[in-house]
């Protein structure tokens, strides 16, 4: 795949999420909760969203023991990881993980990598589609980042 291929972007989305949950996502939190289901699969671009934090979900133990030490980016990529399923737990079944939510989607992230240097970049809801610039900007830090 050339550069130009690559630099297109049709392989890769971005994803927004609220702090302190994309860190949480960098530190190991699977999954990612949604209300609806996503078809998409492959990599996403891990941003995060601008809006701060509320400071009820910085008081929760769990919350609190991931993010220790991190620095929380705001309107800004953090991140890639590859988006692998899309489920929901069965009900009043345990959920697959203590960050699951009942009854919401749970977007599967594996291969998550932390960018050195966060892209400052505005970003939308649902998964949207990287502009070349900002790929080019993510390449430079995950050079070996294919599809």
């Amino acid at each position: 795949m050339s550069a130009a291929e690559l630099e297109d972007g049709d392989w890769i989305r971005g994803i927004t999420v609220r702090q302190p949950w994309a860190t949480c996502i960098l530190a190991g939190k699977r999954p990612e909760n949604r209300p609806k289901p996503w078809s998409w699969r492959g990599w996403v671009l891990l941003h995060a969203a601008k809006a701060k934090p509320e400071s009820a979900v910085l008081r929760d133990p769990l919350v609190v023991r991931t993010i220790r030490g991190r620095e929380l980016h705001l309107g800004a990529v953090i991140g890639v990881a590859r988006l692998t399923d899309c489920h929901q737990d069965p009900d009043r079944s345990s959920l697959c993980t203590p960050w699951a939510q009942p009854e919401a989607w749970h977007l599967v992230l594996a291969d998550v990598q932390e960018l050195a240097l966060p892209i400052p970049v505005g970003g939308q809801l649902g998964p949207w589609k990287p502009a070349p610039d900002l790929l080019s900007q993510v390449l430079q830090q995950l050079p070996d980042l294919r599809p």
